[in-house]
């Protein structure tokens, strides 16, 4: 997350970013009821904004800007947010927010976790808790399980239903482009179309450590991303997307999370390839590239 304005006890403004997954192992169905994943997570460049300002009495009150329609009571995740944080500690005013959406909904991009990783951030800083990061990503986890990662320096190893989360360092000199088609489906439809008993099912994939962005990206041919292998049997128009990214060039072409968002990853993106991918059908497109998340001094 960016803190691009502060003043203490009144207001604040956070950009809040985006995340795709490297590639997206789930190793099998854990006895509380979640999956055990294994994945590779990397901020980028697109970013939703979050303004707060406090109020004199707690509660909260939510404005979107948004092409997608948002909830704007309990059911939006920062409306849940504050409200875990109030009642943890037991905050005695509330927030006014402006979120401008720009991260889409549903989209397998972890926007609505990286919304409310803003807020927890926002209730700390406003509000001077005091709380680690480390206090800030289990607090979070409470909430979702990508929401621990936002609160890492933008790269990491993801394991257990999310919230262990790994700092890494590979390379990331390559930009991408997003393409997020009209098709929707939920991450719980995701799960289940997985078919996973309570056995574990493999061994979690080890990426070799590497040096150069080349072999970065060759070793990461050797992973995959599972949601993906089943929602293309469906979706025919998601194997069309990988298609068209590789055609245009892109080294690797995979879903991101849940989906059904499509990227390409390109070592020389130029400005031709991505106007052939414009224009066609209601698909979004984002070019973006990895971005690091500066931690913002808590005293």
């Amino acid at each position: 997350m960016i803190v691009r304005e502060l003043e203490t006890g009144k207001s604040a403004i956070l950009d809040t970013p985006a995340k795709i997954n490297l590639f997206l192992e789930v190793l099998y169905k854990r006895p509380d009821g979640y999956h055990e994943i294994n994945s590779l997570f990397q901020a980028v460049s697109l970013f939703d904004t979050l303004k707060f300002e406090v109020l004199p009495h707690p509660g909260i009150t939510l404005h979107i800007i948004s092409n997608d329609p948002l909830p704007v009571n309990e059911d939006n995740l920062v409306a849940r947010t504050y409200q875990l944080v109030q009642k943890e500690f037991g905050l005695k005013k509330g927030l006014s927010v402006q979120l401008t959406k720009r991260i889409p909904v549903s989209a397998g991009l972890g926007g609505g976790s990286s919304d409310a990783a803003a807020t927890i951030l926002a209730c700390n800083l406003l509000f001077e808790l005091r709380l680690s990061y480390d206090n800030m990503a289990s607090l979070g986890a409470d909430i979702g399980s990508d929401v621990p990662f936002f609160f890492s320096g933008g790269q990491a190893l993801v394991s257990g239903r999310g919230e262990v989360v790994l700092e890494t360092s590979y390379p990331v000199d390559y930009q991408l482009i997003m393409v997020k088609p009209s098709v929707r489906f939920s991450t719980a439809e995701s799960y289940a179309a997985l078919r996973m008993g309570l056995t574990k099912s493999k061994p979690a994939f080890k990426l070799q450590y590497n040096g150069m962005v080349e072999d970065f990206l060759a070793n990461l041919r050797f992973t995959d991303n599972d949601f993906e292998k089943v929602h293309v049997k469906q979706f025919p128009e998601l194997s069309q997307i990988k298609e068209l990214l590789l055609t245009q060039g892109a080294i690797i072409a995979r879903m991101s999370g849940s989906g059904p968002t499509i990227y390409g990853i390109f070592i020389n993106l130029s400005d031709r390839k991505e106007k052939n991918l414009k224009g066609r059908g209601d698909w979004r497109l984002f070019t973006v590239k990895p971005i690091a998340l500066s931690k913002q001094v808590i005293k």
